[in-house]
């Protein structure tokens, strides 16, 4: 290891930091200057990576969970010769640049995933690293190894204070994650604070409890970061690795350097003093010398090489296992479409009545079938959300091929596990958990919606019908507050079929995630109507399920369990009523202005919603004419029936609102 290059480039790096932060005005330079030494061994000695080729299938996957510290990433890529050039370095958060303030999965090549919110990158890794072992035991074969590749993560004393890494954590010790390596930059700092203000535990004796191996250096010690690093790659002992890197945050500023000001760009009026320590050239910005260029271009052709090398053996395996080279392509495709998935699911009786969570473990076992590369898991609750893959066994150290993973209950850690692995790109993933833990498992499914990740949620027990639990356990504006994220499916299935085009759609979508609403209670399949009716319009989000026979007078809206209601009501008042269902408002909203009239004509302004959930939301599809049957409180505990009928959840209520 060339030390006195990698200690030109951390110096550099560090100037990089400096220039772009001063120049925006905003951003945290302490990372990025306390942990350049890490960024300089990872990025300029051990990070097996091919930067002409980011998505690489065996590259190492590094990922800053302090992603405030965002300069650290953008100038290592820079240096590395990934495509992010000096100039979009310069324009850091800028408008439109490729550096926004914090990184984002879907801007930078290189960035694995979407940082900031702190702790999310403890989970995300976990997610990487079981997709990674579970691909190794999958495609790897005596005589080819595809994936032998490490995750390694940087983060700071927030990520670590946050509720979803101690989550992520427990659950990667216990699952024998190996391949994972987080790299904890010890600062002893906070943003408001030195840490010693809120926290007093000692970290290597906690992580080591937790299952993990923990080293301890000095982050700012070229060697010993390089061996401790070394050394986690090559220790294939079942325990995560944890490398607790004490440094100096703002290294390289004196005047706030150790300090809670360095945390953010407190030290940025210092730096034309600063660089001058560095030995970096008076009067320069943004600059590179031509020895750590050259090294780095000399290191992006080694790296290149290696991903030849790879690459042959790949191409070997190819032609070996043609059966898992179809299985791998078929998942890096997503070719797989909706209708597809509908052919594999056969059509429920006419009269039949079920919960949507049992017809949706129905459903999902048909789809498991066609998506050898989905998997799926629940905060211990597979016996209530019924999401298992039967015969696909269970994600262990001892069986990494397995597609059932027993999350504990640890929502938070499950909705950003899930995240990393729809990052990653190899598996299909989906988590399951009563709906009203959804807020349990927000931040995750925010971000899930804002990179775009396919993910779908099956949360299950969806309303007041989850009865004697009582109002802990009812959610009544859950579905609602779903909603109102964007990006984000809420679909919420009137019967059967309706699930059956729901899981359909979840499955194949692929600029965004899901989340599947479903009944404890049973609801009776709507079997006047075709199945293909059903199943086509609960795809497109909305739809008429029962048409009117005369002259149109009143539209009935419904979703989920309150269909029927609708169904009944429209029974009683007579031949002018038309029923809508609608499943997903996100889904409806995306079909063209003519197909949204055909079912809601602007004409008829006799409207009458009814969900078991708050009212908010439904006046946008009733009008200022219209009515919504709603419940804007708490539940209470009862049997669901009961609860329906004290709260006015019945055909009976839209029958007296119509009249």
């Amino acid at each position: 290891m060339n030390t006195a290059i990698l200690q030109q480039a951390a110096n550099e790096a560090r100037g990089l930091a400096m220039d772009a932060v001063h120049k925006s005005n905003s951003g945290h330079l302490g990372l990025p200057l306390g942990a350049a030494e890490i960024g300089a061994v990872l990025f300029g000695e051990l990070l097996v990576c091919d930067p002409a080729d980011p998505k690489w299938l065996n590259r190492d996957r590094f990922i800053l969970s302090a992603g405030h510290g965002s300069m650290f990433i953008y100038s290592w890529l820079h240096l590395s010769g990934y495509d992010l050039t000096l100039e979009e370095v310069s324009n850091f958060r800028a408008a439109h640049s490729r550096t926004p303030g914090h990184p984002e999965s879907f801007m930078t090549p290189g960035v694995e995933c979407t940082t900031g919110p702190l702790g999310q990158g403890v989970g995300n890794a976990v997610g990487f690293a079981l997709s990674g072992k579970r691909a190794a035991a999958k495609y790897n074969t005596k005589e080819h190894t595809l994936f032998n590749h490490h995750v390694i993560a940087i983060a700071g004393d927030g990520c670590l204070q946050e509720g979803v890494a101690r989550e992520a954590a427990a659950f990667a010790a216990h699952s024998g994650l190996d391949n994972l390596i987080l790299i904890f930059d010890s600062n002893d700092v906070t943003l408001d604070a030195m840490a010693k203000v809120t926290q007093s535990e000692d970290a290597a004796a906690l992580w080591k409890a937790l299952g993990w191996d923990v080293t301890t250096i000095d982050g700012h010690d070229l060697q010993a970061v390089h061996d401790a690093v070394e050394s986690a790659k090559n220790s294939d002992n079942g325990k995560p690795k944890f490398i607790i890197a004490k440094t100096l945050i703002g290294k390289g500023i004196p005047e706030v350097a150790g300090t809670a000001k360095a945390h953010g760009e407190g030290g940025a009026k210092f730096v034309e003093a600063a660089k001058k320590v560095l030995g970096l050239p008076d009067g320069t910005h943004f600059h590179v010398s031509g020895g750590v260029r050259s090294h780095f271009d000399s290191l992006k052709a080694r790296r290149a090489d290696a991903h030849a090398a790879w690459q042959k053996t790949f191409d070997a395996w190819a032609a070996a296992n043609p059966e898992l080279k179809a299985e791998l392509d078929a998942s890096l495709s997503s070719s797989t479409t909706a209708e597809d998935l509908l052919k594999a699911i056969p059509e429920y009786p006419a009269d039949s009545k079920a919960a949507t969570r049992n017809s949706g473990g129905e459903i999902l076992n048909h789809v498991a079938k066609v998506l050898p590369h989905l998997v799926t898991g629940s905060a211990d609750l597979f016996g209530s959300t019924k999401n298992y893959i039967k015969d696909g066994g269970d994600f262990s150290d001892k069986l990494p091929t397995g597609r059932n993973i027993w999350f504990g209950i640890r929502e938070h850690a499950m909705g950003a596990i899930c995240n990393g692995i729809a990052y990653d790109g190899l598996f299909l993933a989906s988590g399951a958990t009563f709906l009203v833990f959804a807020d349990y498992c927000r931040p995750s499914i925010r971000l899930a919606a804002l990179s775009m990740l396919p993910v779908t949620y099956i949360f299950t027990h969806d309303s007041v019908g989850v009865g004697e639990d009582g109002p802990t356990h009812q959610p009544v504006e859950t579905v609602s507050g779903l909603r109102v994220i964007p990006n984000l499916d809420v679909i919420r299935p009137g019967d059967s079929e309706e699930a059956a085009a729901a899981f359909a759609g979840a499955f194949t979508r692929r600029d965004g995630p899901t989340l599947l609403a479903l009944t404890r209670q049973d609801i009776p399949n709507q079997g006047s109507v075709p199945a293909s009716v059903r199943r086509e319009g609960t795809l497109k989000g909305g739809y008429v399920l029962i048409r009117e026979t005369g002259e149109l007078k009143t539209i009935l809206l419904a979703t989920g369990s309150e269909l029927q209601h609708a169904v009944e009501a429209a029974k009683q008042l007579g031949d002018g009523v038309r029923v809508v269902s609608l499943p997903c408002f996100e889904r409806f909203e995306r079909q063209d202005a003519a197909y949204r009239e055909s079912v809601l004509p602007a004409s008829c302004t006799r409207r009458i919603a009814i969900e078991a959930g708050v009212s908010a939301l439904w006046w946008k599809y009733v009008g200022t004419e219209g009515k919504v049957i709603a419940i804007d409180r708490f539940g209470i505990s009862a049997p669901g029936n009961a609860v329906f009928k004290e709260l006015g959840i019945t055909a009976e209520s839209v029958v007296a609102a119509a009249r």
